[in-house]
């Protein structure tokens, strides 16, 4: 994919992340840890990385990955919506990201559902 420049815009894609942490506000989720399944999706000028073929020409999402998780995983949260800004946030903070998504599920959040999920997008 290209841009209006010839650009080559890369979105990458972080699948799945299962992360545990205290989210919510009834009693039980606040002594319990819960799943959270994090999934982000975000665009990037990878020009350079095609051009050069080099790890230092590229985004780090490993570095982004690794942030998220030392970020959630064991801590507190009381609404999803802050959870899924605050990934937001860590994501955005790289200059490279022209834009991100955000979607963080809280399985069985909800009698018959599978999970409950918010989703939260940024752009430069």
């Amino acid at each position: 994919m290209t841009d209006v420049h010839g650009n080559h815009l890369a979105k990458v894609r972080i699948k799945d992340l299962l992360l545990r942490a205290y989210i919510g506000i009834k009693e039980e989720e606040i002594n319990n840890q819960q799943d959270v399944l994090i999934n982000v999706a975000l665009t990037y000028d990878a020009s350079e990385a095609v051009n050069r073929n080099e790890i230092s020409a590229a985004l780090n999402y490993r570095t982004i990955t690794k942030q998220i998780i030392h970020h959630v995983d064991g801590n507190r949260f009381a609404l999803l919506e802050r959870l899924t800004h605050e990934v937001l946030t860590i994501v955005m903070e790289n200059e490279a990201v022209q834009w991100a998504e955000v979607e963080i599920d809280k399985p069985h959040a909800l009698r018959y559902a599978e999970s409950v999920s918010v989703c939260l997008q940024a752009h430069r």
